[in-house]
């Protein structure tokens, strides 16, 4: 793709996705084009139903797109095996969801852990990296608390630690605040914008709160398929 630009962690061009319903194709995205430069921050909005978790979802590869081609770190998802897939996500992409997904029967640290044993990391050093990022998120006291035995901002500190333990290139987070009371989801989010600085991370967030995406560096609007760029 030689209009790639050259800082782009992850790019999609002509991004296209319908659903069937019926007989009928239903439009979602219409030709999506966009790119994420390594650190940058972008807030991605719109309304309800727009699109905004299903661009979320081609754009980590976990939703093919009907046409168009996403490329992470200058390899097109749509040419790797899916084996190769899940190894180039877990190795560029963290993930955040409004809901944390935390394994019930883990500890915090065994969570955060997690991603590193799938890579294959000895359980030794990826116990370590686990504590310390924990440690980066205020939790150096939980490491042995289960996800049941933690408050909902703690939970959610403890999902941002699973997707940053890799330091990825990109992280994708789908209203990574959304569940949360206002005082702890500006707490989360400023934490996920001081770690996307240390690591130097790209963040691409969707999310309803203008607050939140007042303070990104670009906001998108999704309107009838469309992203519109600000």
């Amino acid at each position: 793709m030689n209009n790639q630009p050259t800082s782009s962690v992850l790019h999609c061009q002509a991004i296209v996705k319908t659903f069937k319903q019926g007989a009928n194709d239903v439009p979602v995205l219409k030709s999506i084009d966009f790119h994420v430069a390594k650190g940058e921050t972008i807030a991605i909005v719109g309304a309800s139903g727009s699109g905004k978790s299903t661009l979320l979802h081609i754009l980590g590869g976990l939703d093919a797109p009907t046409s168009g081609e996403v490329v992470l770190l200058n390899q097109r998802m749509d040419k790797l095996s899916a084996v190769q897939q899940g190894n180039l996500r877990n190795r560029a992409l963290g993930f955040i969801y409004q809901f944390h997904h935390l394994l019930p029967e883990f500890s915090a640290l065994e969570n955060v852990a997690m991603p590193l044993a799938i890579r294959g990391e000895e359980t030794k050093i990826a116990k370590e990296r686990a504590a310390q990022m924990l440690s980066d998120v205020g939790l150096s006291h939980r490491l042995a608390h289960k996800p049941g035995e933690l408050s909902g901002g703690e939970r959610q500190r403890v999902a941002v630690a699973r997707a940053l333990v890799t330091h990825p290139a990109c992280v994708l987070a789908d209203e990574p605040t959304g569940n949360l009371d206002r005082g702890t989801a500006d707490s989360v989010f400023e934490l996920i914008m001081r770690l996307n600085q240390k690591f130097e991370t790209a963040l691409v967030m969707v999310t309803h709160d203008p607050q939140l995406a007042a303070k990104m560096s670009r906001k998108l609007v999704l309107v009838d398929g469309v992203l519109n760029h600000n």
